[in-house]
C-alpha cells in the first residue's frame, strides 16, 4: 500500500510544466513578504490562473489576536489586488479561520476554509489544484477535515517550519497552528515544503538593490519599497539591513526557471516541543535544500517592474 501511495505522490509532486489553477493563502498583513509573493503571482499570470486568495490568522505585535491578523490580511489583499489593476479578484478573496485549530480533528469553519473545501473537490489526482501557502496552515488543514476526499486533488507548496538539520522548529508559520501543519503532514496530500531558517532565509534583499530595481517602476513597485524600508527600520538598528522576502519562493516553486533545488524525504513530523520526529517509513513529501537567489531576484524584479 505504501509504495502505491508513494507512486502516486511522486507523480503529483513533479513541477507543473503546463499553465495551472491556484489558490493562495496568505497572511498578507503579517510582514511584507506575502506582498511581493502575492504580485509576482499575479504577474505571472501565464502559468498560475488565480482561482481564489484565503486570508490566513496570524498574531503578533501587528494583531493582538489570530481574528484581528485575518481581517487585516483581507484588507491587505485587496488593497495588493487594486495597486495591480486586479479589481476583478477582489470578489474571489475570502475571509479565513478566526482562531487556531484546538486539536487534530475539528476545522474552524470559515468562508475560505469551505470555499476550498468545495472548490478542490471539482479536480482529480492526475489535474490537482495547487495550493500556495504563505502562513499558518490553518485553512488548508480545516479544508481537510471539512472534506477529507480533497488530500488527493491538491499539491500544497507551503513556506513554512525550518529546516532539517535546524536546532528547532520554532517557525512563525508553524508554531502559531501546530496542530494544522501535524494534519498537513500526517495526511498524506502531496506537500512540498521550503523551509525558512537553513533554506529559504538566503533569499533576501537590500535597500539599495530595491531602489535600483524596483524604486519609481510604477505605484506597485513604489509600494513595496516602501513597506520594506518601514518595516526594517522598525526592526533594525543597523544601515546595513537586508530583509528576508522568502513567500515569493513558494510562487517560484511552480514557475518555469531553475530557482532552487529540492529532493524527495519521508514526511516529517512536526512535534509540539517545536522539533521534527522523523520515520523513515512514512510517505513521501518534496523538501527545498537550495534557493538559487540571484536567479529568482532577477525574474521578480523584471515582472515587478513591468506594467503589464
Amino acid at each position: 500500500m505504501k509504495e502505491n501511495i508513494n507512486a502516486a505522490l511522486i507523480n503529483r509532486l513533479e513541477k507543473p510544466t503546463e499553465e495551472m489553477d491556484v489558490v493562495i493563502d496568505t497572511d498578507a498583513f503579517n510582514e511584507i513578504d506575502d506582498q511581493y509573493a502575492l504580485a509576482y503571482a499575479i504577474k505571472s499570470e501565464d502559468r498560475l490562473k488565480i482561482k481564489a486568495i484565503y486570508a490566513a490568522p496570524f498574531s503578533n505585535r501587528k494583531a493582538a489576536i489570530p481574528k484581528e491578523g485575518m481581517e487585516k490580511s483581507y484588507d491587505e489583499i485587496v488593497q495588493l489586488l487594486n495597486l495591480c489593476n486586479k479589481k476583478e479578484l477582489i470578489g474571489d478573496v475570502y475571509k479565513g479561520s478566526e482562531a487556531y485549530l484546538s486539536n487534530e480533528h475539528t476545522p474552524e469553519y470559515s468562508p475560505a476554509a469551505q470555499d476550498l473545501a468545495k472548490r478542490a473537490a471539482r479536480y482529480s489526482p492526475k489535474k490537482p489544484l495547487y495550493i500556495i501557502a504563505l502562513g499558518a496552515i490553518t485553512n488548508i488543514a480545516s479544508a481537510m477535515l471539512i472534506q477529507p476526499e480533497i488530500i488527493e486533488r491538491i499539491v500544497v507548496v507551503w513556506l513554512g517550519g525550518n529546516a532539517l538539520t535546524w536546532p528547532h522548529n520554532r517557525e512563525f508559520n508553524l508554531y502559531q497552528d501546530i496542530a494544522a501543519a501535524r494534519i498537513v503532514f500526517n495526511s498524506q496530500a502531496a506537500l512540498v515544503q521550503l523551509p525558512c531558517d537553513g533554506v529559504v532565509s538566503e533569499f533576501r534583499t537590500t535597500g539599495p538593490e530595491l531602489v535600483h530595481h524596483l524604486e519609481g517602476k510604477n505605484k506597485l513597485c513604489d509600494y513595496l519599497v516602501n513597506i520594506t524600508r518601514k518595516e526594517a527600520e522598525k526592526t533594525s538598528e543597523l544601515a546595513t539591513w537586508s530583509r528576508v522576502i522568502w513567500d515569493v519562493t513558494a510562487v517560484a516553486w511552480l514557475l518555469d526557471g531553475d530557482y532552487m533545488n529540492d529532493t524527495l524525504i519521508h514526511s516529517p513530523i512536526p512535534e509540539y516541543d517545536h522539533r521534527y520526529a522523523v520515520d523513515e517509513r512514512r510517505h513521501f513529501i518534496k523538501y527545498v535544500y537550495q534557493i538559487k537567489r540571484d536567479q529568482l531576484f532577477q525574474d521578480l524584479f523584471r515582472k515587478l517592474a513591468s506594467n503589464n
